[in-house]
């Protein structure tokens, strides 16, 4: 049986960072922000050759470990097989083990790089069936979800497979990342969560996060008591103490903020008003940067310009 046919031309594809959990929503809200990794791929004639530039140049294999051809061999499974060679450029703006979706969108990139450049990959792997990959992939759907749909997402698993809604965030909100100069391993900051929590917190946060989807898409003047969390930031501190302590004097000072996925990136949920002085709020050790909200999710774009 004849493998897939490929194309002959490059393609881009851009990805946002994601910022998941956002306090109540554990392991199932996410939000895709305006920072973005872009990577190219063409199929060769032979071999694997990636370059990447940016984030992750100094320290990434470049190999088959790769996380994105990782990807890009996972997708090309499913789409009938193999090409016979591979050139993959990257270029990393998302920073990598900070607790805003690097991998996921690792993992997106590859993926629908995989699927634009088999001729007829679109009808074989349709948007459902992406997400679908991505949650095998990455082992949990709130980050990819928000990567691949952009906006404000929910995701969740039915019978084994992963779904997700996509809502358009308050057109107010302006999300403020600060970003410490040492990473936290995803899988550390998740070793520290308890088997089983009390009843009442487990409560409180299914009231808390049914409040955010309100505050995050009408009702902004509400983010401050919907993102109020009992399920897995406190857990966390003895892995990035600075990160809960930012997040604590925050919120003190009226902020929404809360940890951004795993961590130790703080994020806070701004209005346009104040986020240049929520911006200043931080101090030492942390790079503040205000960010604008995603809301196509990853695209395939023209190889040239539109950066």
């Amino acid at each position: 049986m004849a493998g897939p046919a490929f194309r002959a031309a490059a393609v881009r594809v851009r990805v946002p960072a994601t910022s998941a959990n956002l306090g109540p929503g554990f392991d199932a809200f996410g939000l895709a922000l305006g920072l973005y990794d872009d990577v190219v791929v063409r199929v060769a004639d032979a071999g694997l050759h990636v370059d990447i530039a940016g984030e992750g140049a100094d320290t990434l294999a470049r190999d088959e470990k790769h996380l994105v051809v990782r990807s890009l061999r996972t997708a090309f499974d499913l789409l009938g097989g193999q090409p016979r060679g591979l050139e993959v450029v990257c270029a990393n703006r998302i920073p990598h083990g900070r607790g805003l979706g690097s991998s996921s969108a690792a993992i997106c990139a590859g993926i629908i790089a995989a699927r634009a450049v088999t001729i007829g990959g679109p009808a074989q792997l349709d948007d459902t069936a992406l997400l679908e990959l991505a949650t095998e992939i990455e082992g949990h759907p709130d980050n990819v979800a928000a990567c691949l749909m952009g906006g404000f997402t929910v995701a969740w698993t039915e019978g084994g497979a992963a779904r997700a809604v996509r809502m358009d965030p308050a057109p107010s909100l302006v999300p403020v990342v600060f970003v410490p100069g040492v990473p936290v391993l995803t899988e550390t900051a998740r070793g520290l969560l308890p088997r089983t929590v009390p009843h009442v917190d487990a409560a409180a946060n299914a009231g808390r996060a049914a409040l955010l989807v309100e505050a995050l898409t009408r009702r902004p003047e509400l983010l401050l008591p919907a993102t109020e969390d009992r399920l897995h930031q406190e857990y966390r501190a003895a892995a990035m103490p600075a990160t809960l302590a930012l997040v604590n004097r925050l919120r003190a000072e009226g902020v929404p903020a809360v940890v951004s996925g795993a961590g130790p990136t703080v994020l806070a949920l701004t209005e346009d008003g104040a986020a240049d002085k929520v911006s200043r709020l931080a101090g030492e050790g942390w790079a503040a940067n205000r960010l604008a909200l995603d809301a196509a999710g990853a695209s395939v774009l023209p190889l040239a310009g539109g950066q």
